[in-house]
Formats: structure tokens, C-alpha cells, sequence
């Protein structure tokens, strides 16, 4: 149990979080070589990032300028690639609304937008000639620090990570993309959905793994930012010993979410209390009792299934009783609950077992760069079926009937796992700063 002074210091810190965030400036970036809009900074194809100038392109990419001339010094010019390329901007901790604008007054354009650690924005989106298109995303950017004392503990295959730099970096694809302005506003009363969990949930940095957290982004509209606090190899224990909860916490507000789903990783546990209804069970209770404690609203999440085909060509349960175990204690403290579980299952079953692979990292050797060996996972999604998986969460949340889906996009279709999104019709560029690694555990 909290004391009352620990309670006085994580609201404390929530305040100054806040505080700086509402400190920061607008950030309003004009792009190409034409002449700058009033008040937008002038963005030319040579700005390369640095903590001095807090803003340019990043990581070794490039842009192209073009210059269209014309009365209106914002939309009269642009930049472009056929490559993908990286703007970063030095922000604090916090959430952001970010409006893009894209389009070209003489060409056509194809755009697509990641954000940090490669967090589906836009997919690919179509200009025509003379037609701009602009959009708005609530983007959350975190760092380590807890409070004056205590940090993060991260894995090293975390450092480095752009979700825990001190900026906030887009990634922009297309054929050619075409990028007019940028905008970067505080956004300190959005609501904040905390995404706790592992390797089926986290923002995974390589291709070609991916996780359902790391689409969801691209569901909301402005007013939600996604803070996506998963990582491979995590257990609810161990997201706590590594201070993730208190991180979660440390900047929490009432009315935000807290999204819970561990499994796989728990199963390898062993303690006293052996067994889900148990120590597991607990931990998930302490959860939703911390996030209540801050005014929060927890959201229990069964575990993805495992692409487990029995010899009757049906996916057999291989996570014990552990998605019990969350429906129970969703039941018992009167939490909303989300069954992945079950959606995954019948997701599958409906690709098929053979097709079923499409959605998982299943690659034959040397698909990429460093790769000698085939990949065979059966547990991790690639960005197809992680997209797929994000489709099921958005659908448990409507179930649900969480507050949150009054932010979804308008004309966001509904999605029956039974009848999955084509193949054919996806498209995901691969982001130049990936390498292929095996993510750290399940």
C-alpha cells in the first residue's frame, strides 16, 4: 500500500510532467526550398538532427527539395524520396498532437508514416496533383526517468531504442513521398492508454517482427496517445521488478487507461504459489489496483494464441489456464475485459494452418540481410498479423464498451477475426534502421 507521501510525490510528479509539457512551444516546420511561412521554421534538405539545432533529419537519411513557387509560401514547396527518411525533433516527456501535411501542386504522391519505434500513423495515402492532405495524431513520447531517484530498468537491447531517446522522430515512406509541414503541439489533457505487456504487445524495433501495440496508433484520431510500456521477455512480475508499473504510474491522470496482457512469459514461472489462480491472479489484481489508486481505468487482455495446430486442424490451447485466469479476475473485480485469446484462435483458424504462417515470422533463410537460417516462429507476428491483431483489440474495445472508442478514426470498418483483411491488400515499408534479431524471449 501506497503511503501518503509516496502518493503526494508520484502526483507531484505527474504536475511537473504536465508543467513541462504545457512549457514547450508549438514547433512549426516548413519544408522545402522555397521561401518559409510566417511563423514556421524553414526545414531545407541539409538540416541534419542535433541536440544544438533540437530538429532535422536523422539516422543518415535524405531528402530531396522542391520548389513549386506559387503565393502560398507554406504548400509552395516540399520534400521528397523514394527512401525512406527520418525527421526527429527534441521534445519533453509527454503527448503530442503532430499534424502533417503532405502533398505536391505539380505531382502525384504516396505517403507513409511510422512514428519512434516503427508505430503505425498513416497508412500509404495517395496524393494527386495539386490535392494537400493533412491529418492529426496524439503521439506520446517517454523517457526512463521515474523521479529524482529511480529509472527504468531497461535491456540493452532497449538502449538505443527510439522509444526511450530523447526525442520524437517520424519515419516517412513512399514513391514518391512529399512532405509540406509539421506540426508539434503539447497535448497534455489527452487521454493516455498504457499498454503493459510483452512481446506480443511491445513496439518491436526489427523487422520482421512486429506487435499489435505498435498499430494501435494508427486507429485513433487526435485526444489519444498510445504509451506502449511492453517488452519481449517481460512477465507481470518482472514488468514490475524493472519499475515499468511505476514508470506507468509516475505519469498516470485519471481517465487514463491501463491495458494489461502478460501469459507467455509467466508460464515459465515457478514460486510457491504455483499455478494462475494464484500468484498470477494476484498480480493482475495488483494492477488494476494500482491504476485504480491513480484514477485510471484497467483493461484485462487474455493472451495471443500460440499458432498451436492439433492433428484436427484447430489451434489447441498452449497457455494452460492462464486466459482463465484473466477472465476470472476480470469477473471478480469488475474490470473490462478483452479476449485475445479467443479472437486469435479463431483468426487462425480461419487463415488456415499453412496460411496462418503468412501472419507469423515464418521466412526461409537469407529473407534478410544476416538471416542464414530460416525463421519458424510460431508465437511473434509479423506486421501483417500484428495488424490484424490490432484489429481484434479495436473490436474488444467496441465489446467492451470502453469510453475510448469515441476517439477511433470515423469509417473505421468493423473487423470479424473469422473473416481476415487479404494479404494482397497490405503494404508495410521496411524501416531502414532495422536488423534482423530475435526478440529477447516471448
Amino acid at each position: 500500500m501506497k503511503t501518503q507521501a509516496s502518493l503526494t510525490a508520484a502526483l507531484l510528479a505527474v504536475a511537473l510532467t504536465a508543467a513541462a509539457q504545457t512549457a514547450a512551444p508549438t514547433r512549426k516546420f516548413d519544408f522545402g526550398p522555397g521561401k518559409a511561412a510566417a511563423g514556421y521554421q524553414q526545414v531545407l534538405p541539409t538540416a541534419v538532427y542535433s541536440k544544438e539545432t533540437g530538429f532535422g533529419f536523422d539516422f543518415g537519411t535524405t531528402a530531396t527539395g522542391v520548389d513549386r513557387g506559387g503565393k502560398n509560401a507554406l504548400t509552395g514547396d516540399f520534400v521528397t524520396s523514394h527512401q525512406p527518411f527520418y525527421f526527429s525533433v527534441a521534445v519533453p516527456e509527454g503527448n503530442y498532437n503532430v499534424t502533417v501535411t503532405l502533398g505536391d501542386l505539380k505531382g502525384a504522391s504516396s505517403n507513409f508514416i511510422k512514428a519512434e519505434s516503427r508505430r503505425l500513423l498513416l497508412q500509404t495515402t495517395a496524393t494527386k496533383p495539386g490535392q494537400l492532405y493533412t491529418q492529426t495524431w496524439t503521439v506520446n513520447v517517454k523517457n526512463r526517468r521515474i523521479n529524482d531517484t529511480q529509472q527504468v530498468s531497461l535491456k540493452p537491447r532497449e538502449v538505443g531504442k527510439l522509444d526511450w531517446d530523447d526525442r520524437l522522430t517520424l519515419e516517412f515512406d513512399g514513391a514518391p513521398s512529399a512532405l509540406v509541414a509539421l506540426e508539434i503541439t503539447p497535448a497534455p489533457a489527452a487521454t493516455t492508454v498504457f499498454l503493459a505487456g510483452n512481446s506480443t504487445v511491445v513496439n518491436q524495433d526489427d523487422e520482421p517482427w512486429a506487435a499489435w501495440g505498435q498499430m494501435l496508433p494508427n486507429f485513433f484520431g487526435p485526444g489519444v496517445a498510445v504509451a506502449n510500456h511492453a517488452e519481449s521477455g517481460l512477465s507481470l512480475a518482472s514488468f514490475l521488478s524493472s519499475h515499468r508499473l511505476e514508470k506507468v504510474l509516475s505519469v498516470m491522470k485519471p481517465g487514463d487507461y491501463l491495458f494489461i496482457e502478460f501469459g507467455h512469459n509467466d508460464q515459465k514461472e515457478k514460486g510457491p504459489n504455483d499455478g494462475p489462480f494464484l500468484a498470477y491472479t494476484e498480480r493482475l489484481k495488483l494492477y488494476v489496483r494500482e491504476a485504480r489508486q491513480k484514477g485510471g481505468i484497467p483493461v484485462l487482455v487474455t493472451s495471443t494464441s500460440r499458432r498451436s495446430f492439433g492433428a484436427s486442424g484447430k489451434i489447441e490451447n498452449s497457455l494452460g489456464d492462464f486466459p482463465a485466469a484473466v477472465r476470472q479476475a476480470a469477473q471478480q473485480e469488475n474490470v473490462p475485459l478483452i479476449d485475445l485469446n479467443a479472437m486469435t484462435t479463431s483468426l487462425y483458424e480461419a487463415m488456415g494452418e499453412e496460411e496462418s504462417k503468412k501472419a507469423f515470422v515464418h521466412y526461409p533463410a537469407n529473407s534478410y540481410p544476416g538471416q542464414p537460417q530460416p525463421l519458424a516462429d510460431n508465437t511473434h507476428f509479423n506486421p501483417y498479423g500484428a495488424y490484424e491483431i490490432a484489429r481484434c483489440v479495436v473490436e474488444g474495445m467496441k465489446t467492451a464498451k470502453l469510453d475510448l472508442v469515441k476517439y477511433l478514426r470515423p469509417g473505421l470498418p468493423p473487423f470479424d477475426p473469422a473473416h481476415p483483411d487479404a494479404l494482397a491488400a497490405w503494404r508495410w515499408p521496411e524501416s531502414p534502421r532495422s536488423a534482423v534479431t530475435k526478440p529477447d524471449g516471448n
